[in-house]
Order: C-alpha cells, then structure tokens, then sequence
C-alpha cells in the first residue's frame, strides 16, 4: 500500500473541499469493506483519503412526502432492520439479506455498495476495466465465466452493486453533490459502460460525493429480488432479477424487470415488463416473463448458464411478489 494523507472532515462541505480534479487527488472512505482492498492490491492510488463516516448529514432513513431518504453512509445492516424499509420495500430487504457476512453489513454502505468497483479478475490485477492488453480484450478468448452476458462495447465486466436492481426497479435517484451544488440522478442512469481507458463506471466525478438516495413510496405495488449464488456463504449473485408491479386487482396495470450482475450496469428489461402488462402473475406467465428477459443475452465462450439463471431469477422475482400480497 502507498502512503496516503488521511482527513476526517466532520462536515460535507469539509469534505467536498477535500477532494480534487482527479480520482488520484483523493478518494471517499466510508465503512472501507472494499476500498481499503483496493488500496492493498494497489489498484487505487489516491494521494488522500477523506473519511466521511463522521458526517452526520450522510447519514440516516427518514421519511418524506414522496418516499424515503437513505443516507448514503447508513449502514448494511441498518437498512435491513429499518422499519420504514421493512414495511414497504422487501426487495431492499432481501438484497441487504443477501450480503451474509455480518461483518461487511456491519460496516459496509448503501452509497459504498452504489459505487463499488467490479469483482472483475482483470480490473482487480491491474488491467482496467475494460482488461485490455496490446490493444485487445482478455475477456473474450479468456476466463469469462462470471462475466457479463449483457455485454457493452468493450465492457464485459458486471455491476457488483447488491442494491441497483432493486433501486433501478423502483424508479429511485441518487443525490451527487460538488463545492457548486447538488444534483439529481436515477439510479438507472447512474450506471455506466465506459466506451474507453480512464473511464469510469459510474457518473459520478472525482470532486463529488453521493450524499443519498431518494426512492418513491410503493405503496400499492409489490417489489421483491431473487438472486442466484454459487454458495451461501458470503458471495457475489451469479445472476438476480428485481420486479416492481404496480397492480390493478390481480391484473399487472405496470412493471418494471431489472437483471442484475449480468451485465456492466442494471438491465431494464423493458420487453418483460411489456409482456406482463394486464396479466396475472402465475407461473406460466413468470416463465414467459424470464425468457423475454433474456432474449437479448450475448454470452460469453464459458458464460452461457447465466442466461438461464436469470430468467429463473425473473420467474422466481416475480412468484416471490405476488406471493407477498
């Protein structure tokens, strides 16, 4: 690990002037479950670190007239245990569940979950995150069994976020705040495939900070995950499907269907959701929905079980909302 300045401001304007033009300039520490790896493995530089875990305006779930406000430095586990999610949204529930190793929902963040960097093999030994060499991928003829089938451009690695399918299906933002002001963003817009190298995965500038994330009430529809792992034990989804279905009797009025970790960002899979539009979810119509999913999945030489998985995750998403009633 390279030496590195260490500032903990204790307010958010502190810390926006903490930061730099670059990435190298600084970088944000809040529970450190991945950042502290990265720097270890020498994948990040940053001539400072600014830990914001002391700011207590990052953090918090409240209430709002719309919906609800999570700050970005509330914990894993106290979004699990959060009364406010718990009565409305078991898809966050479920995803945060998902994270089993009581240490990393301990200490790990919602916004530090919306902006971890991929698991990705070749980014994690140094080759970017488009794991170019002499000017060609290594992932299309190499080991690329965990990687996307949802693929864009030269981006082939998968979103690890455990919250964006979820975020995505509900139709939730996030706040970036700079030293100039604040701005809103969707969380489905937040996510992005770098077309180049210094590129990065999300918009989010080296200058800004995530400050929270803002999700509509679903009051009146049905949300829930289904994610697919290898092991039980603390692991990353193979695969996942979030749904959002705004009902109208037993009949879908509207949904959303958003794959997970099949990609470089959140797929909205609009020809599902189109599908279930006036139907009733039963398991006939939930398989049909999965294969819609997946109509567009361009999978890699050893990736291919991942198509499957996700449509069984849309069908088995869709069975767990409707079963929540």
């Amino acid at each position: 690990m390279q030496a590195f300045e260490f500032a903990n401001p204790s307010t958010l304007q502190e810390a926006l002037g903490l930061l730099g033009a670059n990435y190298s300039d600084a970088n944000i520490l809040a529970g450190g479950t991945d950042e502290l790896s990265l720097l270890k493995d020498n994948i990040h530089h940053p001539k400072r670190l600014v830990n914001i875990k002391s700011i207590k305006a990052l953090g918090g779930i409240t209430k709002t007239a719309t919906g609800l406000r999570v700050g970005a430095t509330v914990t894993v586990d106290d979004l699990m245990n959060n009364a406010l999610v718990r009565a409305e949204f078991p898809s966050l529930i479920s995803a945060a569940r998902g994270i089993s190793s009581p240490q990393i929902r301990n200490m790990g963040t919602v916004g530090g979950d919306l902006t971890l960097r991929p698991r990705c093999w070749y980014f994690r030994n140094g080759f970017g995150l488009l794991a170019m060499k002499e000017g060609k991928s290594l992932v299309v003829d190499g080991q690329n069994e965990y990687h996307a089938i949802f693929p864009e451009g030269l981006a082939y690695y998968v979103s690890a976020s455990s919250f964006a399918p979820a975020l995505v299906a509900l139709g939730a933002k996030v706040k970036i705040a700079s030293a100039t002001g604040v701005r809103e963003v969707e969380v489905a817009q937040f996510f992005l495939a770098p077309k180049e190298r210094g590129q990065g995965e999300s918009d989010i500038k080296p200058n800004e900070i995530l400050t929270e994330i803002l999700i509509p009430s679903a009051k009146g529809s049905k949300n829930a995950i289904y994610e697919v792992r290898q092991k039980e034990a603390l692991d990353w989804p193979l695969a996942a499907a979030a749904v959002s279905l705004r009902m109208k009797g037993n009949s879908v009025e509207s949904a959303r269907v958003v794959l997970g970790h099949v990609g470089p960002r959140p797929v909205l899979a609009e020809a599902a959701g189109k599908l279930l539009a006036g139907k009733s979810i039963t398991e006939g119509v939930a398989e049909e929905a999965g294969k819609a999913a997946v109509a567009g999945a361009k999978p890699l030489s050893n990736n291919g079980y991942k198509v499957q998985l996700a449509q069984v995750a849309v069908k088995r998403a869709l069975l767990e909302a409707v079963k929540k009633a």
